[in-house]
């Protein structure tokens, strides 16, 4: 029997798997699950991977990091201050290229020495989404002489098993995007033999049983077996995330385990009846105003700059007379910006809070108090045009409770791009609505804002990486590192750790078995 369990995060990212996993108590208190490795092999990510791996062996998170934080200092040189504990997130967090020869090498090594400790593991992750998503195929096809066979990236999820093979995990959770499904390979769906190459994870054809996430009739989490590919899609927004974010969430239990595992493995909180929304999660965020790309960036030049925008925006709703409704708000709000006293900053330097309506398993999860700013909240510059049809967009999502179409704008804010009359891009610029679950927050937001328009338009922006954050789900007190660019990135490419410890939850009770407090695990 055992209480506790060592946890591999394979392909981790920023850490939002393996968040959820070790924030994860059971009914006694204690934390089973132990993140004792992860990799990743972006220089940024693991940075952040690093830090939060230092950070998880306090039982509060150290003073000095809320003081460097809160005073906007440095953090300390842990390797100076907790020289153990840091010496513990380096062995912990490893910057490798999976799949590589020199991963192998180190890893294997790794790996043996976590079997010798005889602690039963669970392996986490998702190999990189790219080759399988339908947008990494569309840009795939459009390569001159791109061969699917020879990409690597189709076969990354080999690694994930030749890792399984190693260490015979009790359990693992594999992560993807909802594409992997439709993907092939010489006329093969790539899908049907990542199954079968996870239940013959040590060379057994039926090592692994496999088990999809679901609900069930009391809206709990727990474990099914699948009758179709579709049932191993999970979507997020049915598990308390204010996100429309659905992936391929595959859960093996090793065949003597899944011969053991509780007839009822139900999560203890019924999450899902508490629907979340855009609302929720960043309305009580500091208030920003976006910033020039170009030219000079005072709050004196900012304001009149959008002020005018504001203006183009009402003279073309009128002449194009397409919405009175959608006109009338536009004029109150530049009225309302035009009497505003102050303006607030490009980079927050307040405390975050909620929605008073705010689920509340949400807000405690996400919930700092030892905070009295907000990581990772500064705003990006935008061109001026930008800035009239970001406004546009958040006022008639405001009235519509839904993004305008390219058809929808008045002429005189149609950008000069070739494609905006074909319909390819129709939803070019899409605010996130208030009272809405946000689309996918996905690594393109590094690229632009015009996905994820912030629904205030009175802040004429794009997402914040906090917001983002916010989104998917991480505590205010994680603190993403890199440059802004890597830390969209990051966010973007996360499972959201409030759906993690869900997870981590129905699989704890899915290993224990017989009597109260024993756990099925050799």
């Amino acid at each position: 029997m055992a209480s506790n369990y060592q946890v591999v995060d394979l392909f981790a990212g920023p850490g939002g798997l393996a968040e959820g996993f070790s924030a994860f108590t059971n009914d006694e208190g204690s934390a089973p699950f132990v993140v004792t490795l992860s990799v990743e092999k972006e220089k940024a990510a693991h940075r952040t991977l690093q830090l939060r791996a230092f950070l998880r062996q306090f039982d509060e998170l150290p003073t000095e990091y809320y003081d460097a934080l809160n005073r906007g200092r440095p953090m300390p040189n842990w390797a100076e201050t907790h020289e153990g504990e840091w010496q513990t997130a380096e062995e912990e967090a490893l910057q490798l290229e999976l799949g590589s020869a020199k991963a192998a090498s180190i890893l294997d090594k790794r790996i043996a020495e976590l079997v010798t400790l005889g602690v039963p593991t669970i392996v986490i992750g998702g190999p990189p989404c790219q080759a399988y998503s339908l947008v990494g195929r569309a840009r795939n096809k459009a390569i001159e002489d791109y061969v699917p066979e020879e990409d690597h990236r189709h076969f990354l999820y080999r690694e994930y098993v030749r890792i399984l093979k190693g260490l015979r995990p009790v359990a693992f959770v594999m992560e993807n995007v909802k594409g992997m499904l439709s993907s092939s390979l010489d006329g093969k769906r790539i899908f049907d033999k990542v199954l079968d190459d996870l239940r013959a994870a040590d060379g057994n054809p039926e090592a692994y049983e496999l088990y999809a996430i679901a609900l069930d009739d009391d809206g709990r989490t727990t474990l099914r077996k699948a009758s179709r590919h579709q049932d191993y899609i999970v979507k997020a927004e049915d598990y308390g995330v204010p996100q429309a974010r659905h992936r391929v969430i595959i859960v093996g239990l090793r065949k003597d385990i899944a011969a053991k595992i509780s007839p009822d493995h139900r999560a203890s909180t019924a999450v899902a009846r508490e629907r979340s929304s855009v609302r929720h999660a960043i309305g009580g965020l500091p208030a920003l105003r976006s910033g020039l790309s170009r030219g000079e960036d005072s709050a004196a030049e900012w304001r009149e700059v959008v002020a005018s925008q504001m203006e183009t925006v009402v003279s073309a709703l009128e002449a194009s007379e397409l919405d009175a409704d959608v006109l009338l708000a536009a004029r109150n709000a530049l009225a309302g910006f035009k009497k505003a006293n102050s303006l607030p900053p490009r980079l927050s330097t307040a405390s975050a809070s909620f929605e008073d309506d705010c689920p509340a398993l949400l807000a405690d999860w996400l919930a700092e108090p030892n905070l009295t700013v907000t990581l990772n909240h500064s705003s990006r510059g935008h061109m001026t045009e930008d800035l009239g049809r970001y406004f546009f967009s958040a006022v008639f999502t405001g009235v519509r409770g839904r993004a305008p179409k390219a058809e929808e704008f008045p002429t005189a804010l149609a950008p000069a791009h070739a494609n905006w009359t074909t319909g390819k891009f129709a939803d070019r610029f899409r605010t996130q609505g208030w009272d809405q679950r946000s689309t996918t927050v996905t690594s393109h937001i590094s690229k632009d804002g015009h996905y994820f328009i912030h629904p205030d338009p009175m802040q004429c922006r794009s997402l914040t990486v906090r917001e983002a954050a916010r989104l998917q789900t991480f505590p205010d007190n994680y603190l993403f590192l890199g440059n802004r660019t890597e830390q969209y990135v990051q966010v973007g490419n996360a499972v959201p750790p409030f759906l993690a410890r869900q997870i981590a939850e129905v699989l704890h009770r899915a290993l224990s078995y017989g009597e109260p407090g024993q756990q099925g695990a050799t």
